[in-house]
Parts: C-alpha cells; sequence; structure tokens
C-alpha cells in the first residue's frame, strides 16, 4: 500500500491542516469571549487531524493496507472516472449501479474495492469521493478533510451536554473531544468517523426539537440526516440510539411532574408508551434496519457471534460463550457482554502495541467505574441515573449499544472500533454522576 504514498502527499497535507487550523482559530476566536468552552474547540479538531493522520500511518506501515485504504482506492476509482466517462460516473456516484458497477473501471481509472452490492460500505465511498477529489486524490489529505467535518457532530454533541451541565466544561471536553480511542478509530477514512459524528448531530438535534421543544426545520432536518447516515452505513446504532432517545423524552416528561406520588404513579406508565414508541418505530423500519430488524435481531446475534469466533483471529479473539437466540438466552450474557464491550480488551488481553493502548484506557475506565459504585453504594449509582434524563439517555445508549457489541463481536480488532458511539456518553455519563454525587453529598471526588 506504500505506493499509493507520493511526495504530493507531504506537500499538500500540510496545507490542508493549516487551513483547517486558520478556520477553527478563526471560529474560536469569533466564539470564545461569550462562550468560554471554546477554548478547546482548536485542540478537539487538531486531535481529531491527528488521529486520522495516525490511522493512516498504521495502516499504511504496520497493517499494509485495510478498510481505510480500500476505502479511499474505491473513492479514487471513481474520481479518476469521472474523467473518462462522466455518464458512468453520476450512474454510479448517485446512482443505482448494482450488478455493472465494477464493469466502470480499468487499470487507468484503478479499481473501486466497494460496489452497491455492498451497500453499507459503498455508501461511505459516496461520501468520500468529493472528498478525494478535493483534496486533489490524497490520501492523507483527505484524511485531513475527513476529520475537520467529522469534527462538527462531535462539537454539537459537546454543547449539548454543557447546557445541562455548564459547570463540566473540561470533563465533557474529556470524554467527547479528547478519548484516544475516539481520536484514533473516529476521525480517519473509515465507517466510524461518520457514524460517529452523526450521532453527535442526532443527539444534538433531538435534544433541541423534543426536549427543549424548539420547533425549527434545521433541527428535524439535522434529525433526518442524521439518522439516514447512520442507517445507511451501520443500521444497529440506531438500533440502541432510538429507544434510548425516546425513553429520554419520556423521561423528561417525568420529571416535570412536581408532585411525588403522581410522578412515581406515571413513571411505569410513561417509560412503558416511551418503550412500546420505540419498538413500533424499529418494527416500521424493517427494511432500513436490514439484518438487524427486531423480528430477527436475536438470530442474527447468534450467527454473527458464532462467525467471529473463527480460529482466524487467533489470540486477538475472546469468547464470552455459547447463547441461544432466545430472549432468555440473550439475557443470560448481558453481564459478560456489557463487561467486554466497554471494558477490553483489558491489560490480561493485550497482544500488540494497538491492543496496549486500548487496554490502559479500558482499566482507566473500569477504575473510575468502580470507584464510583463504591462511592454510590451501587443502588445509589441506579438512583442518580434515574434522576436526570440525560443522564439516563447516556448510559441507557452506551449500556444497550456495550451489550450488543459485546455480544455479536469476538475479536479485540473489531471490537476497540466497533464500540466507540458509546465511549463519550459513557464516559460523560461518569462524570455527571460524580457531579451529582458531590452536589448530594458535600464531598468533592477527584479522580
Amino acid at each position: 500500500m506504500k505506493e499509493d504514498l507520493s511526495v504530493f502527499d507531504l506537500l499538500i497535507t500540510p496545507i490542508y491542516i493549516f487551513i483547517a487550523f486558520l478556520v477553527a482559530n478563526f471560529i474560536q476566536k469569533k466564539h470564545i469571549y461569550s462562550n468560554p468552552e471554546y477554548k478547546y474547540f482548536t485542540y478537539g479538531l487538531l486531535a481529531k487531524i491527528i488521529g486520522a493522520i495516525g490511522l493512516g500511518l498504521v495502516y499504511f506501515f504496520y497493517y499494509d493496507g485495510g478498510d481505510t485504504t480500500n476505502y479511499f482506492e474505491s473513492a479514487r476509482a471513481y474520481v479518476n472516472l469521472f474523467f473518462k466517462n462522466k455518464e458512468d460516473f453520476f450512474q454510479g456516484w448517485l446512482g443505482n449501479a448494482k450488478g455493472v458497477d465494477n464493469y466502470f473501471f480499468d487499470d487507468v481509472t484503478g479499481y473501486s474495492v466497494y460496489h452497491h452490492r455492498d451497500a453499507n460500505s459503498f455508501f461511505v465511498v459516496r461520501l468520500l469521493i468529493p472528498i478525494v477529489a478535493l483534496s486533489f486524490k490524497s490520501y492523507f489529505a483527505s484524511a485531513v478533510i475527513t476529520a475537520s467535518i467529522t469534527y462538527s457532530g462531535l462539537w454539537k454533541l459537546y454543547k449539548t451536554f454543557l447546557i445541562e451541565f455548564p459547570m463540566l466544561k473540561r470533563e465533557f471536553a474529556i470524554a467527547i473531544l479528547f478519548i484516544p480511542s475516539c481520536i484514533f478509530w473516529g476521525s480517519g477514512l473509515m465507517k466510524d468517523s461518520f457514524t460517529l459524528s452523526a450521532v453527535g448531530w442526532f443527539t444534538y438535534a433531538f435534544y433541541h426539537f423534543f426536549i427543549k421543544k424548539e420547533w425549527k426545520t434545521i433541527y428535524g432536518v439535522e434529525i433526518f440526516i442524521s439518522a439516514f447516515i447512520i442507517l445507511s452505513i451501520k443500521p444497529y446504532i440506531f438500533f440502541a440510539l432510538l429507544p434510548g432517545a425516546i425513553l429520554w423524552l419520556s423521561n423528561q416528561q417525568i420529571a416535570k411532574i412536581s408532585n411525588s406520588v403522581l410522578r412515581f404513579l406515571a413513571t411505569p406508565f410513561l417509560l412503558l408508551i416511551g418503550g412500546g414508541v420505540a419498538f413500533y418505530a424499529l418494527t416500521q423500519m424493517s427494511d432500513s434496519l436490514g439484518l438487524y430488524k427486531v423480528d430477527k435481531v436475536l438470530d442474527q446475534a447468534v450467527i454473527v457471534q458464532q462467525d467471529m469466533k473463527a480460529e482466524y483471529y487467533h489470540g486477538k479473539s475472546f469468547d464470552i460463550g455459547n447463547f441461544d437466540a432466545s430472549t432468555v438466552g440473550v439475557i443470560s450474557k448481558a453481564p459478560i457482554a456489557i463487561f467486554s464491550g466497554i471494558f477490553r480488551p483489558g491489560l490480561w488481553d493485550v497482544r500488540n502495541v494497538v491492543m496496549l493502548v486500548s487496554s490502559l484506557e479500558n482499566t482507566y475506565l473500569l477504575i473510575l467505574t468502580v470507584f464510583l459504585l463504591i462511592r454510590l453504594k451501587v443502588y445509589g449509582f441506579f438512583i442518580l441515573i434515574r434522576k436526570n434524563p440525560l443522564l439516563l439517555f447516556s448510559m441507557l445508549f452506551s449500556l444497550f449499544f456495550a451489550f450488543s457489541v459485546g455480544l455479536t463481536v469476538a475479536n479485540f480488532g473489531s471490537l476497540v472500533r466497533l464500540r466507540i458511539p458509546e465511549l463519550p456518553f459513557f464516559v460523560a455519563g461518569l462524570f455527571i454522576m460524580r457531579h451529582l454525587y458531590e452536589k448530594q453529598s458535600g464531598t468533592k471526588v477527584r479522580f
């Protein structure tokens, strides 16, 4: 894959980094006086850019190619196709060329690795084609542009949490902008960069439209576009996101009931309605969810988990044990699946340098979680979650997402990448719980 790099990359990439820095610095200076949190804006973007470049270097020189280079080569082939045959280009890029798109290419254009028959992966290629064209077909310049564009979703997520807890600027910056795994896996030419950003945009728009009741068209458009991107790339993320969002809305209504007796009586009723609405919505979206449609999700969980336990992964795999495609069978694996989805690979799982970095992050998260559980005497942990709607949403989404990933993924290479949508919510949730505990007990907690 090293042959795809040239002196041109070394020349043009710094120019794009400089442009991104200038734009970010302008935005920061424009807003920082009225919004002090903007002191993190440029640092957060630079972290994303470093992560995107780091991901490329690892895949080029350590793995000798992989998903990220395949996405780039596919998008580059389409950019070349534009100059060869514009009709074929637009049919492939914007139309439905399933079954014939592989005939568009030759040795001059290069070949697209991903075709229309792999709809989820090809959607990423669709998004990358204009980016690769804008970068003049430079991999690392494309990575810088992708990191800059997708950073917007994380910043919107950061701003959303700050509305509810404005005193936690530093904590939320750590949780949302500077988690190493999210910086590395969620910044480059990968599916995860776009889905992580879309989750941030969805949460931001949902919060303003439904929770704050700001009935603006722009928020509805943002909800639609972000949901469309998630469903087009990784539908299972929406499977975790939508129920949490609807229960967030239900719990928000419960929190507004001032009378404690009425609130107690209304809680199960409203949560049941919220759960029913979420189930109905997911059922109606069966075509978009594909293999993850409600009536097949348990069967799919078993199939995927068994497939990914193949010997191909050697020492990089883990096993939560066999289970059957029943509600009881799946729920029985919830504790170990959630633990694996959040805290693994641990130090005991390390087999290479990449796993070591991830394991150090996970060990720190485990220590923080255990520390809070002890301080809150376990039951207090869940009482605090129930009290704040945003905290409830964060934990519901992150725990359910960790459960689904831990249940269906059996190798660490996939796990460290697939779990990144949950991490900002889980870590931010820990910081919120620490803040609420300090406020409730009058005791300062440092970690």
